[in-house]
């Protein structure tokens, strides 16, 4: 730290690293262990779309990208607060005869990772807001969710009525995935995303 933040109280913001989106499969055999929550398939990426056809030819060349293979189509869905979110959802790998599979996660996070460093490569990594996975216990939605800014995760559980949030089962969550993934310490940063995409 230099002497100036030093002084002035401030301290270097940490730098953004996508690559630790895949500590998500991690986490999510440790969530399904510890407090039986699986990954529902869905994860988005929220950014603040800006004006202009290159960016407009950006979106389209994500979206088309990811839409190229056979898996289910990507969505986009402005919030009200003007952030798009491209919904992303994975291919579902057949389980033994009888048994339901987990959706496949590390295709999911692949392709959320293939979002923000293509946008981040083109210059508009200051839009991204963050990037969202979906897990739920079959009563309970769970979202682990991404900072950009600052690289780091928090969990977000909305309570059934979608206007609070469960506090307790987010520390419990936080204290699970722990040992996988960068935790945001500073818990006044765990800004809730009610109806996000993919939660």
């Amino acid at each position: 730290m230099s002497f100036w933040r030093a002084l002035l109280g401030r301290s270097k913001p940490t730098a953004p690293d996508l690559d630790a989106l895949f500590g998500l499969p991690s986490a999510a055999v440790t969530l399904r262990a510890a407090a039986g929550f699986r990954p529902t398939g869905a994860g988005s990426v929220a950014f603040r779309a800006t004006e202009g056809a290159a960016f407009a030819d950006l979106e389209r060349d994500i979206t088309a990208l990811l839409d190229a293979g056979d898996g289910p189509p990507v969505d986009q869905v402005t919030d009200d607060y003007g952030y798009t979110w491209l919904v992303v959802r994975s291919h579902d790998p057949a389980g033994a005869e009888g048994e339901v599979a987990d959706p496949d996660i590390t295709g999911l996070v692949t392709d959320l990772h293939a979002v923000n460093s293509t946008l981040e490569a083109n210059g508009y990594g200051p839009s991204l807001l963050c990037s969202l996975v979906g897990f739920t216990d079959g009563t309970r939605s769970l979202g682990l969710v991404y900072l950009y800014k600052r690289g780091t995760f928090y969990p977000f559980a909305p309570t059934g009525d979608g206007r609070h949030r469960d506090n307790a089962l987010e520390l419990q969550l936080e204290a699970a995935v722990g040992d996988d993934l960068p935790l945001e310490r500073d818990r006044s940063r765990w800004f809730p995303v009610y109806g996000a995409p993919g939660l």
